[in-house]
Formats: structure tokens, C-alpha cells, sequence
């Protein structure tokens, strides 16, 4: 069988995926700290970076963190996040263990004035730890009792 990776949907492999198929990637893979700039924020935890190195934008999910979704009250940790860092020129620092995650997305931390943004948003309020996010939390007694659950 011939693997065969879509590089246009997904530009990053996974550090399994680099030993057998780094080989056939179209552009560099991304194993180290770099620089770039912030073209855009998609929301309080993805931006879109470019690089000297490649030929075309690709998304960066910040490491550690969840910013709330934009439908769950988001768009504050947007609208700070696209002040501090969009068309600035940044410090990303990946961890070669932790590269690429589950959408296929790089993996890394950012760093604008020697400060690390996923911990400003922490420090601020405006995100939590990852994993973190829904602790604690109760879920809605509508869902938890919902006659719909509980039959076939």
C-alpha cells in the first residue's frame, strides 16, 4: 500500500510520519524554534504564520493553552491576542516531542517582547491551561436529565 499524505490540508507530519514519509514532503518540516510573522489570528489559541522558509502561510496552534471558542465568549481573547501579536514578527519555540496536533496543526509557543503570549492570556484571564478548560465545570441539568439519553 502507498501512502500517500495531503500535504496542501495538512503540511505538518507527526514525528512518526517524518521518519517514513519526511522524505516525500514538498517543504521544510518544522523540528525547531523559528521566527515569523502573525498574518492573522483565527481565534484566542490559532494563528496563521509566515515564514522565509515556506512557500505559503500555515497555522500554529498555541501549545499549552485553551482559549474559549468564539460561540463561547472567545472573541475577547481574539480581539487581545490580534492586538499583541498580528503583523508582528515573533519567536516560535517548538518542542520536538510535541510538534504537531491532533488536526494536524504545528504545535509551539510564541514569544513578542521577550514574553510568552499563552502565559499573558493565563496571567489575564482570557485562557486556561490545556485540559483545564471545561474542570469543574457542571454540565446544564437539561442535558444531564434529558429523557432523549437515556432511551434507544
Amino acid at each position: 500500500m502507498v501512502f500517500e499524505h495531503d500535504y496542501a490540508k495538512f503540511p505538518e507530519l507527526t514525528n512518526a510520519q517524518l521518519n517514513d514519509f519526511g522524505f516525500t514532503s514538498p517543504h521544510k518540516q518544522i523540528t525547531e524554534d523559528f521566527r515569523a510573522t502573525v498574518v492573522r489570528v483565527h481565534d484566542g489559541d490559532t494563528v496563521t504564520l509566515r515564514t522565509t522558509f515556506r512557500d505559503f502561510d500555515f497555522p500554529l496552534r498555541l501549545l499549552d493553552i485553551d482559549a474559549p471558542e468564539l460561540n463561547e465568549g472567545g472573541k475577547e481573547a481574539k480581539e487581545w491576542l490580534t492586538q499583541r501579536i498580528l503583523n508582528q514578527s515573533v519567536m516560535v519555540l517548538i518542542d520536538s516531542q510535541n510538534r504537531v496536533g491532533k488536526y494536524g496543526r504545528l504545535l509551539g509557543a510564541i514569544l513578542s517582547g521577550g514574553m510568552n503570549v499563552a502565559e499573558e492570556e493565563i496571567h489575564l484571564g482570557l485562557a486556561k491551561p490545556f485540559g483545564q478548560k471545561k474542570e469543574a465545570e457542571i454540565e446544564p441539568a437539561d442535558k444531564v436529565f434529558s429523557i432523549r439519553k437515556w432511551l434507544p
